[in-house]
């Protein structure tokens, strides 16, 4: 029974890796970027989310208002800058990778380097759960799950279904072909990064729900997100989708299948003194 548990919470958690590779893997498939400052958007959308909660008593999920915005702009200026600066699919994993650095290093100077976690009283979320049965499901792992199922399955649907996410395709598949047929790359790549960095916004507020945050943790995201991106198929949404479950699913079982398990302590009774 302990399996099945950490086997449906580990897909649940998988929902929430999905939503952080989500970015990674269109910027790196359509637009050729690998964009390691989508950490740091992750980690800026998170600490704004602490911030506004326990300063101002904003409701966690209301935060998005500032967030979403703030990494919204974030992310297409990036893009533009890279695009101006015609910055290589190599150049940009390093130049990136420095931006990580200068987002890190800011969020330590302005919330510290300690860990930080919200409240109770401000985020009513992190002690709720749903229970099924003889399964428990945490609130914060349950929302991550839902949202990261509309925003990946609404975002497929967007480059499936419209036009931009047509021209987004025809774009990533060959692009001086693309620019014959009249598509302006340069502003549809700026809102597809935009619209990337709108959802580190929304990543980052739901790992703030049930986890604590430091800075360092920017850059312990790595092995898994490359690991979904990679999996998924760069470039490939529901793919994402699906590697970030089975991510999730084969961390939690793993875990509690190779955990030691506990030795009850026996206490030898005291020899007597003659």
């Amino acid at each position: 029974m302990t399996t099945i548990q950490a086997a449906l919470s580990g897909i649940l958690l998988g929902g929430l890796y999905a939503l952080m590779a989500a970015g990674v893997s269109v910027t790196w498939g359509v637009l050729r970027i690998i964009n390691l400052a989508h950490f740091g958007m992750i980690l800026l959308g998170a600490y704004l989310t602490f911030e506004l909660a326990t300063a101002w008593r904003v409701n966690p999920l209301v935060t998005l208002v500032v967030s979403v915005p703030a990494m919204f702009v974030l992310g297409g200026a990036l893009q533009w800058a890279f695009d101006y600066l015609r910055i290589s699919e190599l150049n940009s994993l390093l130049i990136t990778f420095g931006v990580l650095i200068v987002v890190v290093q800011a969020v330590s100077n302005v919330w510290s380097a300690d860990f930080q976690r919200m409240a109770a009283e401000v985020n009513p979320y992190a002690t709720e759960s749903v229970r099924l049965g003889r399964f428990v499901f945490p609130l914060p792992t349950l929302l991550a799950f839902a949202i990261a199922l509309l925003v990946i399955l609404g975002a497929h649907l967007v480059l499936r279904r419209t036009f931009i996410g047509r021209a987004l395709r025809a774009y990533a598949e060959d692009r001086p072909i693309a620019a014959a047929f009249g598509i302006d790359h340069r502003r549809i790549g700026v809102l597809l990064a935009a619209v990337t960095g709108a959802t580190a916004a929304v990543a980052g507020m739901l790992f703030s729900l049930g986890n604590a945050l430091t800075p360092a943790t920017a850059f312990e995201w790595f092995g898994t997100v490359f690991a979904v991106v990679i999996l998924g198929g760069i470039g490939h949404l529901v793919g994402t989708l699906a590697a970030g479950v089975l991510v999730g699913l084969l961390s939690s079982v793993v875990s509690v299948v190779l955990s030691p398990p506990r030795r009850r302590s026996c206490s030898s009774p005291r020899s007597s003194s003659p």
